[in-house]
């Protein structure tokens, strides 16, 4: 499919009219090239990421560490957040609290007014997506230059990213070469990675020079010192809040780990789960503006404290934002992250947004095999495919599933329950897929034909094989 025509085809219609995720996962599906490449590609990151885990012998056990230590940072949260509070402070940094994505939004707006900003610069956050930042101050005549490569590549083409670590992955080399070639007037057709990359490296280095404020976000906050660190693998976080006078680092309220020595726990698991690194290229740590600069934190709620007080599901705030889960998960490897029309996309953007809205992401539980090897890649060791399961039960209970998906569920109750319904039902089953094919190979009778290739009809069932069989 020519690349204008997926943008049009798949961005247009997510962004105006809310797709569901089936719906905007099928339209990423009929190019079919491009959906086995963004298949193999995420499966490819994973097969890094299981190298790197082979080569530290104690993983488990800095995963179990990881966790214990995320499960007694949450149930002191109150305490470690005023701790942090408090130690900032006194480095000079001035902290704000939001309760939400608009008060958050307000606050930054409200910096950059006071201060007369014209030329903002922001490294990669998914708070900021979260919270809808860009399109906020667009709105308001502010523009904000994204400096992480994959972020402006997607800004440029006024798409969202359709992942938290890899923001471009749903686009091939010929897609940014006709955007670069558009905007940055780089020679058309020339889809060479160094020669690209050079363009972008001369395109931003502008911005940074001229950047008067620079947004970062925030992958952990220690609260014992009062410092921050923003991890990155482009070095963008550093250009820009070295260059801006005014220094904004946006976190949620579950970035908190206790003392430094717990980062070094953290920092091992992140990189690898991430990419494969070993470790992050920059761990930029920030303790304090420098003279003449102004440090502002914003410590976000949006939710959280709400998805905290869930017993079930507050294990999801241990989530250090790696995307292992998506890189493993089957259903999002074939489906894009656009088609899960929110911030965070995949198994753990599955349970965290049905939090913020039931009714707008009650479909994103069900867009999983529940196969659980999200969980077993998960560095802080959060139970996923347990939470989906627990997130379905909670939006079939609150009216939030379609009625047709409830009656097809009893009635496959019904028949699962009952073994002599069972049997009949599967002698059916295979006698209509042997005589009437072209039923189960239609696209609208069968809607699991679709992207599939119906297996041939077995001759008997595996029972009556192993009655047969058996010695």
């Amino acid at each position: 499919m020519n690349p204008k025509n997926f943008n049009r085809l798949f961005f247009a219609p997510l962004q105006g009219a809310g797709l569901s995720h089936s719906a905007a996962a099928e339209i990423f599906n009929q190019d079919e090239s491009r959906t086995d490449w963004h298949d193999e590609t995420l499966w490819f990151v994973r097969e890094k990421r299981d190298k790197a885990v082979r080569q530290i012998p104690e993983w488990e056990q800095l995963r179990e560490l990881a966790s214990q230590i995320k499960d007694h940072t949450l149930s002191n949260l109150d305490n470690y957040l005023s701790e942090f509070e408090k130690n900032a402070q006194a480095n000079g940094i001035q902290v704000h609290w939001a309760a939400d994505g608009n008060e958050h939004n307000e606050i930054i707006l409200k910096i950059i007014r006071e201060q007369k900003i014209q030329h903002v610069v922001k490294s990669k956050s998914m708070l900021t997506e979260e919270c809808h930042l860009n399109e906020f101050l667009l709105q308001r005549g502010i523009d904000v230059v994204d400096t992480d490569l994959g972020e402006r590549i997607v800004q440029f083409r006024n798409e969202p990213p359709s992942h938290i670590v890899l923001p471009a992955i749903h686009l091939k080399k010929q897609d940014v070469s006709d955007t670069f070639h558009q905007y940055l007037g780089t020679e058309k057709g020339n889809n060479d990675p160094q020669y690209l990359t050079e363009a972008a490296r001369q395109h931003l280095r502008g911005k940074f020079i001229d950047s008067q404020l620079a947004l970062t976000g925030v992958n952990f906050a220690i609260a014992s010192t009062g410092g921050f660190v923003v991890c990155t693998n482009e070095g963008n976080a550093d250009m820009g809040v070295h260059s801006a006078a005014i220094h904004i680092a946006c976190m949620g309220i579950e970035k908190i780990i206790p003392k430094p020595e717990h980062l070094g726990v953290f920092l091992r698991l992140l990189a690898r789960s991430a990419t494969g690194q070993p470790i992050t290229t920059y761990s930029s740590h920030f303790h304090q503006p420098r003279v003449g600069q102004q440090m502002h934190i914003i410590i976000v709620d949006n939710g959280r404290t709400k998805q905290l007080g869930r017993p079930d599901f507050r294990n999801s705030l241990k989530c250090i934002r790696c995307a292992a889960c998506f890189n493993t998960c089957p259903v999002y490897r074939r489906s894009g992250g656009h088609s899960y029309h929110t911030a965070v996309a995949g198994p753990i953007g599955s349970i965290l947004n049905p939090n913020l809205d039931m009714k707008a992401n009650a479909d994103l539980p069900f867009a999983s095999t529940l196969c659980g090897s999200c969980s077993n890649v998960c560095p802080v060791k959060i139970d996923i495919h347990v939470q989906l399961y627990k997130w379905r039960q909670v939006l079939v209970a609150e009216g939030y599933t379609a009625t047709g998906k409830k009656a097809a569920m009893k009635g496959m109750a019904f028949v699962l329950s009952r073994p002599s319904i069972y049997r009949v039902a599967g002698k059916m089953g295979r006698w209509v897929m042997r005589v009437f094919p072209f039923i189960t190979n239609n696209k609208m009778l069968n809607p699991w034909y679709k992207q599939r290739e119906m297996p041939e009809a077995p001759k008997q069932s595996f029972r009556d094989w192993y009655i047969k069989n058996k010695k």
